[in-house]
């Protein structure tokens, strides 16, 4: 039964994927920021398979040691690593942007996935096999006005899958990158503050993407045959044409 560990488990697609992947045979290594969330879905899902949790925030690399550092002999070898783990915080033009929403956005989801990343990576090189998978957006592949800084660090996310593909096929080692489009997740509602009117129009009038969805794909990509890598998918909504073209019922 192969061990995969998963950031940002507490919520969408993190969450979405540990629900799912509980159920395929897989032990799970659940990681989040909110003790008492966690431990109810560790509780939840030891149902129908082992679980083990850790508590600690990405952006900081001393957690990130210490929680692994914690792994019980038995929980070391990881053999999936689902960089879920990030954020979005605000939208409006550099001019007026919020310096402290910048530093959490590239602290949460460039930085925060190379810390943990090289907490797994050598283990797996040891092991000559494994797999990476970062969860990136469509807003890398796309600069969206007003959401500059954002698309920033999606796009060093799909430069950082690409470097460790390049570092990593010789030794076995799966890297996929995954560029979800619109998706209903809290995703709005912690960009614009717990402002829940403004995050709610985001996904007004087309059906949006859900959490589940990209579970799915992630479930998808991992259990593909040994001799198959999926190096990178984009994934949009029907109704989503493009990152900042969605079309919507009247």
């Amino acid at each position: 039964m192969k061990t995969v560990l998963i950031t940002g488990a507490t919520s969408g697609i993190g969450k979405a994927t540990a629900i799912l992947l509980a159920t395929q045979n897989y032990r799970l290594i659940l990681c989040g920021r909110r003790t008492e969330v966690l431990e109810e879905l560790k509780k939840e899902l030891s149902a129908f398979t082992k679980v083990f949790s850790l508590n600690f925030d990405v952006r900081s690399n001393d957690e990130v040691k210490k929680a692994f550092e914690s792994l019980p002999e038995e929980w070391k070898e990881i053999e999936v690593l689902i960089n879920n783990a990030g954020n979005a915080h605000g939208l409006e033009p550099i001019s007026e942007g919020n310096v402290e929403n910048w530093d959490a956005m590239f602290d949460g989801n460039v930085k925060g996935l190379l810390y943990v990343s090289k907490e797994v990576i050598p283990q797996m090189k040891n092991r000559n096999s494994g797999h990476i998978v970062n969860i990136s957006s469509v807003a890398g592949r796309q600069t969206n006005a007003n959401g500059v800084v954002y698309s920033a660090t999606k796009k060093a996310v799909d430069v950082i899958s690409e470097g460790m593909r390049l570092e990593l096929t010789e030794f076995g080692i799966k890297v996929s990158n995954v560029q979800p489009g619109a998706v209903e997740t809290d995703f709005s509602n912690v960009r614009f503050k717990g402002d829940k009117v403004r995050a709610a129009k985001v996904y007004e009038g087309y059906d949006a993407l859900k959490a589940e969805d990209i579970a799915n794909l992630i479930a998808y990509i991992i259990n593909a045959p040994k001799h198959v890598s999926i190096a990178e998918v984009a994934i949009f909504p029907t109704a989503q044409a493009e990152p900042r073209t969605i079309y919507r019922k009247s």
